[in-house]
């Protein structure tokens, strides 16, 4: 996890220490991952689309290291600055490469991935949890995914999101409250 980082290791990586980058890098990309994947959701079934982007923000984040200077916010607010950034990004271009292309050339190999039906449940499911998601308020949205996805705590999302833990909660406990609400009236839309 992002916040348990020791200020040394991030010390020595703004400074070029090539071990201490790899082990920088190593305790970063799950976060990012996670939360690529839940604010990015999926794409044709698979992940790629969000694991490309959190490595767009590995590379941001080595270019943007040694200008990185501990100013009483933590590390983890520099990272996820740089990945809310990133994902905004992300999202416009999909926005604008919203065509697919599909080709006719045959697979050399049996393909791996899930069957037509398991990509087809998955992506359902995604999409129905990303629209609920998006019918959430910004930060009730931010803080949920951070919360929930990244498994931030709430003094650390407090802290990225200028809140108190208390607020946090607070927030998380009413964001929750209106998904639940939100996913009872889809059912009940769908059994009508």
């Amino acid at each position: 996890m992002i916040t348990a980082i020791e200020p040394e290791l991030v010390h020595r990586a703004a400074r070029g220490d090539r071990a201490a980058v790899a082990s920088l890098l190593s305790d970063i990309r799950p976060g990012l991952v996670r939360y690529c994947r839940a604010r990015l959701g999926r794409v044709g079934g698979a992940y790629v689309t969000a694991d490309d982007v959190a490595q767009e923000i590995c590379l941001a984040v080595l270019r943007a290291l040694p200008r990185y200077r501990r100013q009483g916010t933590p590390f983890a607010a520099f990272v996820y600055a740089i990945a809310g950034h990133k994902v905004a990004d992300a999202q416009r271009a999909a926005v604008r490469a919203a065509a697919v292309t599909v080709t006719d050339t045959p697979l050399d190999r049996p393909d791996a991935e899930p069957g037509p039906e398991q990509q087809a449940l998955a992506s359902d499911l995604a999409r129905r949890l990303s629209s609920l998601l998006d019918r959430l308020p910004d930060m009730q949205r931010e803080i949920v995914v951070l919360r929930v996805a990244v498994g931030l705590s709430a003094e650390e999302v407090g802290t990225l999101v200028g809140m108190s833990a208390a607020a946090v909660r607070v927030a998380q406990s009413r964001a929750l409250a209106r998904l639940r609400t939100l996913a009872a009236d889809a059912l009940n839309e769908v059994a009508a």
